[in-house]
């Protein structure tokens, strides 16, 4: 099917409609957390690699402005959320910053694990709103939720971030996914609090596992839980917003279902009724997802009593 460079629009809970960038292909990532939406990584990595051209990369963005715009579609941000980590890329500068001159916001949600190489802070400076992960602070829980290449240090991390912080002039953020029995103790709350409200950054979300997770076990901690995470954050004076809710079904399309569905998907899993918008928005039926199921492009699995489908992530492209 292609290499898919980018997909969407999709809805963002933080960032309005995002048009994605895919930069880095299925799934290279420095981490392998246990909650992440797209499985278990394929290949773990900490080397910097120019997977796709700048050329390859702005041109498919371009294409996906001029449907949106010719289809009426508004455009919040152009986002840096790929299969894998965005700053493995090691040409993310260039990247970002010739989409730029398409004339629009940029995001990059980042894990931060390679924040400490001076390279990476160059290349999220060129962005305008920048999201870092900060799930853990504490090495056994940090090692247990986002389970790190072993060439990883979380001081260096932790460092990096600090420095970023103070260099960084615009919307820095932070994301703190909560997963029952590994994270959400009060201990590891008040710890991670600690650290972000000495960082200082505009804001940090509380998430907590909302699609199908890699691991089975990564759950959802309970309500008492996630609030008594809202306060202690608050009480820290860091502004706090929960990321637990439902993003809506604002997919825009290609006018190519298939070619919709497997962008999408390959970063984003989508439940039953986003496909079902999908496919009203382009009068197509159901037969166009059973048949990429059969042909094992797209998987179905069900979380929290709702079905959703995502892009079959270890085939080759």
């Amino acid at each position: 099917m292609g290499k898919n460079l980018a997909y969407g629009l999709a809805p963002s809970r933080r960032l309005g409609q995002s048009l994605g960038v895919n930069n880095i292909p299925p799934k290279i990532c420095t981490y392998s957390c246990v909650y992440c939406q797209l499985g278990r990584t394929l290949d773990m990595s900490v080397e910097r690699e120019e997977y796709y051209t700048v050329d390859e990369v702005f041109e498919t963005v371009e294409k996906k402005v001029e449907t949106a715009e010719e289809n009426g579609e508004t455009i919040d941000y152009i986002s840096f959320v790929p299969d894998g980590e965005p700053t493995l890329d090691k040409s993310l500068e260039e990247k970002i910053e010739a989409i730029k001159d398409l004339g629009f916001k940029v995001a990059v949600i980042s894990n931060a694990s390679l924040i400490s190489h001076e390279s990476v802070k160059e290349a999220l400076h060129r962005a305008d709103w920048v999201s870092l992960k900060m799930d853990a602070v504490s090495l056994d829980e940090w090692k247990k939720i986002n389970r790190p290449h072993e060439e990883l240090n979380l001081q260096d991390i932790l460092d990096g971030v600090y420095e970023f912080s103070d260099e960084f002039p615009k919307n820095l953020n932070t994301e703190t996914m909560l997963v029952g029995g590994v994270n959400d103790n009060t201990k590891a709350l008040k710890n991670t609090a600690d650290e972000i409200a000495e960082i200082g950054v505009d804001k940090n979300y509380i998430a907590i596992p909302t699609r199908p997770p890699a691991e089975d076990w990564a759950r959802s901690p309970d309500e008492k839980k996630i609030t008594e995470a809202y306060n202690i954050f608050k009480e820290r004076g860091i502004d706090v917003e929960y990321l637990i809710g439902y993003e809506g079904d604002k997919f825009a399309s290609s006018g190519d279902i298939t070619e919709d569905l497997l962008s999408i998907t390959s970063v984003h899993p989508m439940r039953e009724r986003q496909v079902q918008r999908l496919l009203e928005k382009l009068d197509a039926d159901w037969n166009e997802v059973y048949e990429l199921v059969e042909e094992r492009k797209l998987v179905e699995t069900q979380f929290k009593g709702e079905k959703f489908y995502a892009r079959k992530l270890d085939q080759e492209e």
